[in-house]
């Protein structure tokens, strides 16, 4: 099983799709049943990847790989080969665990057209996967381009009433920067085979000739990478597409874009901006643009959030500025940084998955997102208010929970660059408070001033289940993030390496060695920089 772990990871929700297709339309419960087993095998078989990865966590290098370069299209060097390090496989535990959850908490949600509906769902999970497992470009932009299909549709057919608006903007939108992301990656294809002769679409192979493209035209192909990755973030001023999506796709086609989708942009910076183009990042004026555009669309998103009078709006404009924090991270370019970015990229898709499966049970109950509608809501679903107010507090970065992690290491991080980056970066956690407690006052206090929210029943066990492994994540991350960051130690230290060489990332840990004391490379980071009372005035 180890040797083809990431295959069986990646096609089982296609089986399912595929057998779905031979069952009645009308046979609706049969149709709902096999879609939620087949999203369950998806996160039970990638478990065993859990002890098999943690073995090798500290190994160098791409591990489980799969197929090898050129074996799939000889005549173009494209490959079937997958791999993946510390970062790709957080993101893939965080894929199948939300996959589960979202068709989970779509079976009395969706009533029309269902068979299409979780064909689809399935369908769009194996394309998410693949986009964290393919170590080749060709490979990688196939299930960066099928997953759009999916999610269009998704928008387009089960959504609200603008949702063919919704629908059209996100998938032009995408489109626009995959197209160009393309042009980048044929120019990185054919540099390649310039420099050795070989042409090949194999990303570790590409990495070795990037540093020799002219700064000249590395300045170009950062760009035609970052619109396609800024986009799908989304980075302001990019961003305009998203509200419009999460607004209009139904509750599980929403957590599901938070979730995952959204992460395959930041997952693109740290795979391939980074460590393709490290001269043109470390340029002064870049690196600029990039923090700044960053602290914007932190501050941007939190200001918006606060005037929103739909909760869904309000939750989606609240991702703008957490993305933000994850991008800050990215390009402090520092372990630090980095690792709390890839770390908040988790605790996003468990939070704001989370809110908007909160928003959308009372959807499902009351058939309306304005805040205006509610009042008192605690008193007819305490266990739903309950839930409620730790993922609002875990949103928010609460100590204890996921989402103080992620933010103090990235704060940590922009701090050892700038203070001022830090400084500004941190009205946006204010906000959150700001915007959530003030949602949860008029949501969940006071008394019942709506009469057709006092019949409104509590969370039925379904929906209590789809919360369970979330609140489990929100509190183990919070209490002990320690093997998250020990997971990502390997990866961030090489790309830190790439882009920065000689910066202090901690001491080298083999195989067999045990790490560095503290939290991987967070600790490894302090532990190894220069004492600040010895330095010489």
């Amino acid at each position: 099983m180890q040797s083809h772990i990431l295959s069986i990871i990646l096609f089982t929700p296609m089986v399912g799709a595929l057998l779905l297709l031979f069952v009645p339309g009308e046979n609706k419960n049969a149709i709902r049943w096999i879609a939620n087993i087949f999203a369950l095998a998806g996160l039970l078989v990638s478990i065993p990847l859990v002890p098999m990865f943690w073995a090798q966590r500290f190994e160098p290098g791409f591990k489980f790989l799969e197929g090898s370069a050129n074996n799939w299209i000889p005549s173009i060097g494209a490959g079937y080969n997958l791999g993946i390090d510390g970062i790709s496989f957080l993101l893939i535990m965080l894929t199948t665990l939300l996959g589960w959850i979202s068709i989970l908490s779509s079976w009395s949600a969706i009533e029309e057209r269902v068979k299409e509906y979780y064909i689809w769902f399935l369908i769009l999970q194996t394309g998410m996967l693949g986009v964290f497992m393919a170590l080749d470009f060709f490979l990688f932009f196939v299930f960066w381009e099928a997953m759009l299909v999916p999610m269009y549709l998704l928008i387009g057919i089960w959504g609200g009433p603008r949702k063919l608006y919704a629908a059209i903007k996100f998938f032009l939108y995408t489109l626009f920067g995959s197209v160009l992301m393309l042009l980048g990656i044929l120019f990185l294809y054919f540099h390649h085979q310039a420099v050795t002769g070989v042409y090949t679409f194999s990303i570790p192979e590409l990495y070795k000739t990037a540093p020799q493209i002219p700064f000249h035209y590395a300045i170009w192909l950062f760009l035609a990478f970052f619109l396609g990755f800024a986009i799908k973030v989304p980075m302001f001023p990019f961003h305009t597409w998203l509200p419009d999506a999460h607004v209009e796709a139904p509750t599980a086609g929403s957590v599901i874009l938070a979730g995952v989708l959204l992460k395959m942009g930041t997952y693109g910076f740290v795979r391939f901006s980074l460590p393709f183009f490290p001269q043109v990042v470390m340029e002064s004026r870049v690196r600029a643009w990039m923090i700044g555009l960053s602290i914007v669309g932190i501050i941007y998103g939190a200001l918006v959030s606060l005037m929103q009078k739909d909760m869904k709006k309000l939750v989606a404009y609240s991702s703008v500025s957490h993305l933000g924090f994850c991008t800050l991270g990215i390009f402090a370019l520092n372990p630090l940084g980095i690792s709390g970015s890839v770390l908040q990229q988790i605790n996003h898709g468990i939070s704001t998955g989370a809110l908007f499966l909160i928003v959308g049970i009372l959807y499902e109950r009351r058939h309306t997102r304005e805040i205006s509608e509610y009042g008192g809501i605690s008193n007819v679903m305490p266990i739903y208010a309950t839930i409620t107010m730790i993922m609002f507090l875990s949103s928010m970065g609460l100590p204890l929970l996921n989402g103080f992690i992620g933010e103090f290491t990235i704060l940590q991080g922009a701090f050892m660059e700038n203070r001022a980056w830090a400084a500004w970066s941190v009205a946006g956690v204010i906000l959150a408070a700001a915007y959530l407690l003030w949602l949860y006052q008029r949501v969940f206090f006071g008394p019942v001033t709506n009469p057709k929210n006092e019949k409104l029943h509590d969370l039925t066990p379904r929906e209590m289940l789809t919360f369970a492994p979330l609140l489990i994540a929100a509190f183990w991350i919070g209490l002990y993030p320690k093997p998250f960051f020990q997971i990502l130690e390997q990866p961030v230290n090489q790309i830190v390496q790439t882009v920065r060489p000689g910066y202090p990332t901690g001491r080298a840990v083999n195989a067999s060695a045990q790490p560095v004391t503290g939290t991987g490379a967070a600790t490894a980071v302090m532990s190894d920089a220069p004492d600040p009372s010895k330095r010489k005035e």
